[in-house]
Parts: C-alpha cells; sequence; structure tokens
C-alpha cells in the first residue's frame, strides 16, 4: 500500500507518529531538491515518511540532543561522509541492511567506507559526485597501443598525450590549473592515493618524489594555457584541449552540447591503485531509533536501482549501485554516469576522502598542494627542498587542526603524521 508523505508544517518539529520515518539530512537541503525528494523520490515509498532537511549545525545538534536525552525520534540520517565521524558513537549497527541490499554491497569499494575504520557498518552508501576524465573522440587514435581507455595508467595517459603532441604539434592534455580551478583535488585525489597510497603521512616519501618528477615530465605534453582554465568544458568545447580532468558538473556543458564528440573515463591508476577522489552521501540508522525495521526498509527502498535514478533526477548525485541509466537523462548524467560506475568499481579503486577535521583550515591545506605543484612543476624547483619546506607546513596545518588521518591513509591515534 502507498502511504503518504508527511509534509511538516515546522521543519524543526521533532515530534514523530508511531508509523512514521523521520529522515533527517543535510542532503537535498535546497527547497527544490527537498520538494523533488518527497514528491519524486520518497512517494512510493510503502509507508510514512517525514524528510527533514537540515543544515550541519542543526544537524548535529539534535542528533547529539536525543542520544544523550536517550529520546530517540530520528528514523534515517542522510549525510556525507565526512560529516559521519563527528555522530559515530551515536550510529546503530546496520550490517543487516547492508546484507540486504546487494547491489551497494556489491561495490565493496563504497560499502568499507561505511565502516568509518570500524568493524561494523555505519552507514550504507547513498549516492555519489566526483571527478572523472573526459576526451574528444579524436584523440582516441592516439591512444597506446593495447591501452584501454577505461583501465589506463598515468603512464599511458603520458604516452598519450605525448603521441597527440607529436602528431598535431600541439598539446592536447588539460587540468583545471587556474586560480578557480580544481587542480589540488587533482593533486590530493588522484596523483597522491594512485603513487604513494597517502595525502598527508607520505607527503614527502621517495614515491611522492618519483611522482612529483613524472608530473613535471608530463607538464611537457600539457596545454600551457592550463595554468588559466577554471572549468575544463570550455577548453573542451573549443577544442583547445582533446584530454582533460576535471569535476563532473565542470565538465557538464561539454557533453550537453556535443554528446556525439565526447567521452568520459576513469581516472587512471599508478603502483597504489586507481586513486580518485568520491563525494559520497550515506545513510544510517540511531541507536534507539523508534521503529528500526521502519528504518531499514527505507534504506533499502532508497537502495534500490529505480530510486536511486530518481535520486539522481533530483539532487544531481549519481548512483551508488550499478544501474543502467535511462536515455531521457540529459547527455551529461548519461555520459559521466558509465564512467563513474566504472571507476568506483575497478578492482583497484583507491578512494581518497575529502579532507575531514580541518575546520577553517581547509583552504590552507588546499594551498599546500597547489604551492607545491606550482613549485615543482611550473618553476622547476628542487623537488626534495620544495616538498621538505611544504611538509613542515602541512604538518603545522595538521596540529593546529588536531585532524586525525582520513583515506587512503591509515587511522591515526591523534594528529595524522607527516612523515
Amino acid at each position: 500500500m502507498i502511504k503518504k508523505i508527511i509534509l511538516p508544517i515546522l521543519l524543526g518539529s521533532s515530534i514523530a507518529s508511531a508509523s512514521e520515518v523521520v529522515f533527517y539530512s543535510t542532503q537535498a537541503n535546497p527547497l527544490k531538491e527537498a520538494d523533488a525528494m518527497r514528491n519524486d523520490v520518497l512517494i512510493n515509498f510503502d509507508g510514512d515518511v517525514k524528510f527533514l532537511p537540515q543544515e550541519a549545525g542543526p544537524f548535529f545538534s539534535r542528533i547529539e540532543a536525543e542520544s544523550r536525552s536517550n529520546s530517540v525520534s530520528l528514523g534515517v540520517l542522510g549525510a556525507l561522509h565526512g560529516q559521519f565521524p563527528q555522530i559515530q558513537g551515536s550510529l546503530d549497527s546496520i550490517d543487516d541492511v547492508l546484507a540486504s541490499v546487494p547491489k551497494i554491497k556489491a561495490n565493496n569499494t563504497m560499502s568499507e567506507l561505511g565502516k568509518l575504520g570500524a568493524s561494523e557498518q555505519k552507514y550504507i552508501p547513498w549516492m555519489q559526485a566526483t571527478y572523472i576524465m573526459a576526451a574528444n573522440k579524436k584523440a582516441l587514435p592516439y591512444l597506446p597501443k593495447g591501452a584501454d581507455v577505461n583501465a589506463l595508467t598515468y603512464d599511458e595517459l603520458a604516452t598519450w598525450a605525448a603521441n597527440i603532441k607529436e602528431a598535431t604539434g600541439k598539446a592536447k592534455l588539460g587540468f583545471p590549473a587556474g586560480e578557480k580551478g580544481l587542480m589540488h583535488r587533482f593533486l590530493q585525489g588522484y596523483l597522491y592515493p594512485s603513487f604513494t597510497n597517502s595525502v598527508v603521512t607520505d607527503f614527502r616519501g621517495d614515491d611522492a618524489k618519483a611522482m612529483w618528477q613524472w608530473f613535471r615530465d608530463l607538464w611537457q605534453d600539457v596545454n600551457p594555457r592550463s595554468t588559466a582554465y577554471n572549468l575544463m568544458q570550455e577548453p573542451l568545447l573549443t577544442e583547445e584541449v582533446w584530454v582533460a580532468f576535471d569535476h563532473t558538473a565542470r565538465l557538464k556543458d561539454a557533453f550537453d552540447q556535443r554528446p556525439d564528440d565526447f567521452i568520459a573515463f576513469p581516472a587512471p591508476s599508478a603502483k597504489a591503485g586507481r586513486g580518485f577522489m568520491p563525494v559520497i552521501a550515506g545513510l544510517a540508522i540511531p541507536k534507539g531509533t523508534p521503529d528500526r525495521a521502519a528504518s531499514a526498509e527505507l534504506i533499502k527502498y532508497l537502495s534500490e536501482p529505480e530510486v536511486q535514478i530518481r535520486t539522481l533526477r533530483a539532487t544531481g548525485f549519481y548512483p551508488i549501485a550499478d544501474v543502467e541509466l535511462p536515455a531521457d537523462l540529459p547527455a551529461n548524467v548519461r555520459i559521466a554516469g558509465k564512467a563513474i560506475a566504472t571507476q568506483a568499481g575497478s578492482p583497484d579503486a583507491l578512494p581518497s576522502m575529502l579532507p575531514v577535521g580541518l575546520g577553517d583550515l581547509s583552504g590552507k591545506f588546499s594551498k599546500t598542494y597547489k604551492d607545491t605543484f606550482q613549485q615543482i612543476v611550473l618553476r622547476n624547483a628542487n623537488i626534495d627542498k620544495i616538498l621538505d619546506r611544504q611538509a613542515t607546513v602541512l604538518k603545522t596545518i595538521m596540529v593546529s587542526a588536531n585532524a586525525p588521518c582520513w583515506a587512503p591513509d591509515k587511522p591515526s591515534n591523534g594528529v595524522c603524521p607527516v612523515n
């Protein structure tokens, strides 16, 4: 039986009827997304749902207050991966729920993140966004012999870029290294994990030194205008660039305007794996929830492939489950969606999470990586000296923030070390 979605007059209301599930979420908070969640995503759930999107501050405050008072009214919690550690002690173990959603469980890379470093499942992966690669189909004939664009290595990427430059006389590989570009995410989420299996701890290790030398060599075949690129969709459309890296939202226009001319594909891999930076949202159940069985049913419902597609339409976040995307979705969603699923499901997938616990020092943290890139790659400075100097800056940031390690670095007792 299809039941109604409860539309509360007061979103902050903590009163829930015995039969309804209060779905409390930091995600789908904008009014348009919240309405789509209620009217398009949750409408067919066999039960009553009160969807309460909330800003992070009130979200944490209410969960912690209910946990302390042992008077829990919330049924399902929706939040980003980096938000769950703050409330980890208030979360129920949900191994049984994961076992009941095989299409989510099959993505071992994502499911493991939901343990938050513990032995028990704390959240079920719900939806994702990320960064990927894009290429003009004109670049495909220059792929190295035997290379699979969906399982590329960084060495093959370098050969591909060199082949294109040799054949065309122009450097056609591009990166968003402009002032407002997301180059720091490429360094933190892709290069460092792939070459070092670390982002912080092995910032200046031997593997990091080899990585920076490799990247400096690659830059000879990178379009020099990359230092002015903020969004890679624009140089892709003008064909200044044939191969590029960027966030899915910053490749959107290229895929939508010329869907027959471009492909999307996973980031390359190196010795440690296929590093990538997913933006993961998950679903959890608070300890002491009034109707755990109903909460579990709502998570199962939101994990169904067709509901994951509805969630994509509502929020712009992509499914965790490997699902066939319908043809009536916008071109950018269909093109990027396949690459996202392939990247996350790769056997060598190595997630690098967004920084956790840095607070207002996040900007300085990212600047450390951008400054390192500018000195080593653009100014050809001594790699050892720059890494030693920037490691000192990085260590100061981590100590000031009292920030522990996050994946792929190993969990730390206290501040994440910079070796």
